[in-house]
């Protein structure tokens, strides 16, 4: 039986950002949903609004991937189980909520260490706006209308 949008989105909550705590864990919440809402370029083409679609594209969350760079994912959305934590924050989520601090962001990415590039992907359609714990969050450029 497949998962729900909201199971999936739990589980990326989890599998993506549980050392992050509640602020960490929204911020992902909050870039998943921008993805869902956004009106033109790559995620709009591509997955028209739909959650499931966001969370399963391929190549865009490392969680979603049962096999990364050749070598299996353990880590990944299929093997999570959310607590009644990541749920509350799907359906925050879920609920038009987002962090003040990054409500156009597109991106996040761990560069394990305490520096983040100023543009991400390497295409340069994102910008940085913030870190938050481990993650830098980038904003679209103009360049992500043209993917």
């Amino acid at each position: 039986m497949p998962l729900s949008a909201r199971e999936l989105l739990a589980r990326m909550i989890r599998c993506e950002a549980e050392s992050e705590g509640e602020i960490g864990q929204k911020a992902v919440a909050t870039v998943i949903m921008n993805r869902v809402h956004i009106p033109y370029g790559e995620y709009q083409r591509l997955n028209q609004g739909d959650l499931r679609k966001v969370l399963l594209q391929p190549y865009q969350f490392t969680c979603a991937m049962t096999v990364v760079n050749g070598q299996v994912n353990a880590q990944n959305i299929y093997n999570m189980s959310p607590t009644e934590q990541h749920y509350a924050i799907a359906d925050w989520a879920l609920s038009g909520n987002k962090l003040w601090n990054i409500p156009l962001s597109l991106w996040y990415y761990n560069p394990f260490n305490p520096n983040c590039e100023t543009y991400f992907p390497r295409n340069r359609s994102g910008v940085i706006i913030t870190r938050i714990i481990q993650h830098c969050y980038y904003n679209p450029t103009s360049k992500y209308r043209e993917t």
